[in-house]
């Protein structure tokens, strides 16, 4: 049999070592590599106390219909989204802290999709739609500047060497510099003039005015749907019962079943090559010491920065783009809550009349806050007590050992709680009835300084015949969990088929059809 190493047991990692065994159990021992002591990576969910906290918001949509089976497969849709299954319906208690839900538990809800964005105090669409609303919160003055600036850019396009010039020729510059700009320079730390346009290519896609208005005329002549739907646009997805993790834990299980192995709090240190075509062992660090490791096939969806630092023989070049490829790190503080300030002003029904917003974006300069997630709205079963409390998760963007990162809990919580009265999200007196702050390291691969140059990088890597990168951080790209996916299923195939090509594997989301919106999932 082939040894295989697979480093990383989150979504691409699993589904490379899944569908080895499921398609060629015989030939392959797959033995999976986490340095963490959770299953899941960024797709992960984190238990606190009764209640559960998904990092970054995950929406189960894809345009892949390889990926849309696989996840029925693994985890069966269940009801429609109605009020009932979409708020009600709670057979049994969860267990704080318990052990995973029974496999009858393992199923995937149908969800409806809201997304808003809060901007100077004010509820606006997401995407942007052209509804009285709008015109009404933004201003009538506003709604004129801005609907001639978006004819002004799309007479006089600019070159696209920047996002920001991206983000103008599709939205114009007023609505640009209200909802894109500020946002993104939170997100990032950068300003979107000193950000590569293929972030934009890649996450934004064929979204901007036109698909909005196309989208709304759809909707008033009953032709939507009969074409193609801009990801951000969708108005329904899938959600695990008990949140992403779910579907990632129930993976490892069937992996293991086959006769995977996970090997838990194992860190890979180093990655041992014959210096031209061919990777022969890993270094991995694990409690009860260090080991080498050695196999035929190598899988990695480690930060490729951390994998080249780990090689050895890497030429200069490689390793000063390597060195110099650049991260977005993640914080989310998760509060309980009896209520928000936010009224409900929508048609939705909703359990406890909360807002039905899964997240809300802040646009807003003057708070660091980047989103809001709102657990119960993802799935009732997330909150411990979704009929009494409202559980919510603020996430914030920055850089590891920063002075945001290195406040201590309680710190970050106080800052967090701050900003959401000033926003009015929540009262001054307002009682906090439970927090939990997560830190998240290398979340977001970012897309300046030497990735101008990741080409290079990837025709080092993939002149390693027994080597393939897969996943966000394997491939330093924006990814979301579908396209993780696809660069193990083009992997896999190219193993069991003996291809030795890498271009499919990193051909994956750079065609249009690929393509998602920067806030459909993390």
């Amino acid at each position: 049999m082939k040894q295989v190493v697979i480093i990383g047991a989150g979504p691409a990692g699993l589904t490379a070592g899944y569908e080895l065994l499921r398609r060629a159990p015989e030939e392959y021992k797959v033995t999976i590599y986490e340095e963490s002591g959770a299953i899941g990576g960024i797709s992960r969910t984190v238990r606190h106390g009764g209640n559960r906290m998904d990092i970054g918001g995950h929406r189960f949509f894809s345009k892949d219909q390889e990926v849309m089976q696989w996840w029925q497969d693994m985890m069966p849709r269940q009801g429609s989204p109605s009020f009932d299954d979409r708020l009600l319906g709670r057979e049994k208690p969860l267990s704080p802290g318990g052990p995973d839900p029974d496999k009858e538990d393992r199923v995937m809800l149908v969800r409806g999709r809201v997304s808003r964005i809060y901007y100077q105090h004010k509820f606006f669409d997401y995407p942007v739609s052209l509804k009285w609303d709008t015109i009404k919160n933004m201003g009538f003055g506003t709604t004129m500047e801005a609907g001639f600036s978006y004819l002004g850019a799309s007479v006089a396009k600019k070159p696209e060497d920047s996002l920001e010039n991206f983000y103008i020729n599709r939205f114009g510059k007023k609505l640009y510099s209200m909802f894109f700009e500020g946002y993104t320079e939170k997100l990032w730390g950068r300003h979107p003039r000193e950000i590569s346009a293929d972030w934009g290519a890649q996450r934004v896609k064929g979204l901007s005015i036109m698909a909005v208005i196309k989208d709304m005329f759809g909707k008033v002549t009953g032709s939507k749907g009969k074409g193609k739907v801009e990801t951000s646009l969708i108005e329904e997805f899938y959600y695990p019962k008990y949140g992403p993790g779910q579907l990632w834990e129930t993976t490892a299980e069937e992996f293991k079943k086959l006769g995977g192995q996970i090997v838990m709090h194992a860190r890979v240190t180093g990655i041992r090559t014959n210096g031209t075509d061919k990777v022969e062992s890993v270094t991995v660090q694990s409690p009860d010491g260090e080991h080498t490791v050695e196999a035929d096939i190598f899988i990695s969806s480690m930060p490729v920065k951390d994998l080249v630092a780990g090689m050895n023989d890497v030429p200069a070049r490689e390793a000063e783009i390597a060195q110099g490829l650049p991260y977005r790190d993640f914080v989310t503080v998760g509060l309980l809550l009896d209520k928000l300030q936010l009224k409900n002003e929508t048609n939705i029904r909703t359990l406890g009349n909360i807002v039905p917003d899964c997240w809300i974006y802040v646009q807003d300069t003057g708070v660091r806050l980047g989103r809001i997630q709102i657990f119960n709205n993802w799935s009732p079963y997330m909150v411990e007590h979704p009929e009494d409390h409202v559980w919510i998760g603020l996430e914030y963007f920055c850089a590891e050992g920063d002075k945001f990162w290195n406040m201590t809990d309680a710190e970050c919580i106080t800052f967090a709680v701050r900003e959401l009265r000033m926003m009015g999200v929540i009262s001054k007196d307002q009682k906090i009835l439970d927090a939990h702050r997560e830190r998240v390291k290398k979340a977001y691969p970012a897309y300046f300084d030497t990735y101008a140059h990741m080409d290079e990088l990837v025709k080092y890597l993939s002149g390693f015949e027994n080597l393939y990168c897969v996943g966000r951080n394997g491939q330093h790209r924006y990814n979301n969990m579908d396209h993780s996916m696809a660069t193990s299923f083009e992997t896999v195939r190219n193993i069991l088929d003996g291809v030795t090509d890498k271009t499919n594997i990193w051909n994956v989301n750079t065609e249009k059809e690929y393509h998602e919106t920067a806030k459909t999932q993390s």
